[in-house]
């Protein structure tokens, strides 16, 4: 039977220091999965490489173990002696490799549990495999399962509810403050990391009238690019904040650079009207005393890690729900992986019993084919084929029985009891054997419970003498 596998590295056991060592471009996944199949015991393969995470999943060709091969492919591709990376590699095969499949998909193995970008990503390598010829009948069951599983653990759980990093918080604190994004004007200010993730997420909530300034106005015009937005000058801060309804201010300025006095005059230009500042920047770009003028309202750092640590802590509780679900999923999964090992047995099973009777068949067809017989003779002729074929499909397990040691023919018994749910008498003392089961290893010889009109070659016998 083929052995489903997991082989690699997480932020949970590296740093990132050491994750970007075995890190793939995604110009080089396709050919790596092609390797893998070509030169290990792997019949099936696809490759997940993010930021926290470089993982192959793949099914073992049958018989066989690839997790070691696996291991130090990753280490050589990566120009890396395999004793580099030992300690930090994982693997798993069987139901474990199932069960983390299907938590990465569910975002229960992510460093902010619930996120959604791993599900996409893991969709993408899953497209790609297929690309390359890698995925198979295993391990696309096992991913488009874990799919399903993942969406069941959206939709049933509150594991992705609450935005769960600074950024993100940031826009949906906004968006509760006014009801929705749309036809509001947003300011961003500053270019960088954290006001690039805020800018993304503010565009993917509606928000339509985005205008960015910096400092840097190369920076501001790949900013607004990216997001559909408009890139202002530095110079022109304040007017843009008389026009602005949400500000998400994060630069690198070492004093605040949105002061009382400024917003005194700004919002006495604003006539008063209702502002909401996000201050997202380390140190704070809004002086604190900004917060006590009239209609304006203003969220730093703090207020906004608060939001995150409760939404945190809702997932935390949701995860355990999520794996029960996963636990559940991954069970009816490791019950099709085994039953797809004795498949090849069950059709072996069937073919064997169709040719024994589809031979006899024949041969009854032939004998009676060649006179005419009255309606008492083909019933005998029936009867024989019947019990042809039943003595020929037990000619093989009674005489293993028989043939076995005491121990091991109690241990077959109780199989075929089980596998046809018989239900035999125990014998009385004085019993003798069962004459018709020991006709039965003896293919050919007539039954003389029942009547001989057709021999075993299948010819019929001449009427008898009146």
């Amino acid at each position: 039977m083929s052995e489903l596998f997991v082989v690699g590295i997480s932020w949970r056991t590296a740093p990132v220091a050491v994750r970007e060592k075995l890190a793939f471009r995604e110009e080089e996944l396709a050919n790596t999965l092609k390797l893998l199949t070509a030169q290990l015991p792997v019949s099936e393969a696809l490759l997940i490489s993010t930021c926290n995470r470089v993982e192959v999943y793949g099914v073992a060709k049958a018989g066989q173990s690839a997790t070691g091969a696996v291991r130090s492919f990753l280490a050589h591709q990566r120009g890396l002696k395999p004793s580099d990376v030992s300690d930090v590699l994982y693997d798993h095969a069987g139901g474990a490799a199932v069960r983390h499949v299907f938590r990465v998909a569910s975002a229960l193995d992510s460093l902010v549990l619930g996120e959604a970008q791993i599900l996409g990503q893991l969709k993408e390598a899953y497209s790609m495999a297929g690309g390359a010829g890698t995925s198979g009948p295993v391990l696309g069951r096992c991913l488009e399962r874990a799919f399903g599983v993942a969406k069941r653990v959206r939709t049933e759980t509150a594991i992705a509810r609450g935005s769960a990093n600074i950024s993100t918080v940031a826009v949906d604190l906004a968006a509760r403050v006014f009801g929705s994004l749309a036809g509001k004007s947003v300011l961003v200010v500053g270019a960088g990391k954290m006001s690039t993730l805020a800018a993304r997420h503010l565009y993917g909530h509606g928000a339509n009238h985005i205008v960015v300034t910096n400092r840097s106005p190369e920076k501001a015009e790949r900013l607004a690019a990216e997001i559909d937005g408009i890139a202002k000058p530095w110079a022109d801060l304040e007017g843009l904040l008389v026009d602005a309804d949400v500000v998400i201010s994060s630069t690198g300025a070492r004093e605040p650079i949105l002061t009382r006095a400024m917003f005194k005059k700004v919002m006495k230009a604003r006539r008063w009207r209702s502002i909401v500042l996000i201050d997202i920047a380390v140190p704070r770009d809004v002086e604190p005393s900004v917060n006590e003028l009239d209609g304006v309202y203003v969220y730093d750092i703090d207020d906004l890690e608060k939001i995150v640590a409760a939404n945190l802590a809702d997932r935390a509780k949701a995860a355990e729900q999520a794996g029960k679900i996963v636990e559940h999923e991954a069970t009816q999964f490791e019950h099709w992986m085994r039953s797809q090992g004795v498949v090849p047995t069950i059709r072996a099973l069937r073919q064997r019993f169709a040719q024994v009777a589809d031979a006899e068949v024949q041969k009854t067809l032939e004998a009676l084919g060649r006179r005419e017989h009255n309606p008492a003779q083909q019933r005998e002729a029936i009867q024989r084929l019947v019990q042809l074929v039943v003595n020929k499909l037990l000619h093989q397990p009674t005489a293993a029985l028989r043939e076995a040691s005491a121990d091991e023919a109690r241990l077959r018994a109780e199989v075929l009891c089980e596998l046809f749910a018989l239900e035999p008498e125990a014998p009385s003392e004085g019993d003798e054997p069962d004459l018709r089961d020991v006709r039965a290893e003896k293919l050919g010889e007539p039954d003389p419970a029942l009547p001989s009109t057709v021999q075993e070659s299948g010819s019929p016998e001449r009427n008898p003498p009146t």
